[in-house]
């Protein structure tokens, strides 16, 4: 079964182990470990104290924009539509 990352749109080797989340998505170990990085930064910048619901909530919601499945809008994006795979023309990303 062929798996393509939902940031960079790049096949995902079979071979290749995801981590739990990251396979949920899918999004490749490169674009994952960019979204670990950037984590760092959303939540030092937003201020983000984790053991407030609230603020989980908005750090996975920024995760689910980096990866491409959700836009800024908050809409939910059909990664699996090819019309929906052109993350250069999406505002935000």
């Amino acid at each position: 079964m062929s798996r393509t990352c939902t940031k960079c749109k790049n096949s995902i080797p079979d071979s290749e182990e995801l981590g739990v989340v990251a396979a949920k998505y899918p999004t490749c170990n490169k674009c994952w470990a960019e979204w670990k990085e950037y984590q760092i930064m959303v939540m030092n910048e937003m201020k983000l104290d984790m053991s407030m619901l609230d603020h989980r909530k908005l750090l996975k919601k920024h995760e689910k924009i980096f990866v491409g499945v959700l836009s800024p809008e908050g809409e939910v994006v059909d990664y699996t539509n090819e019309d929906n795979r052109k993350p250069e023309e999406r505002p935000g990303a």
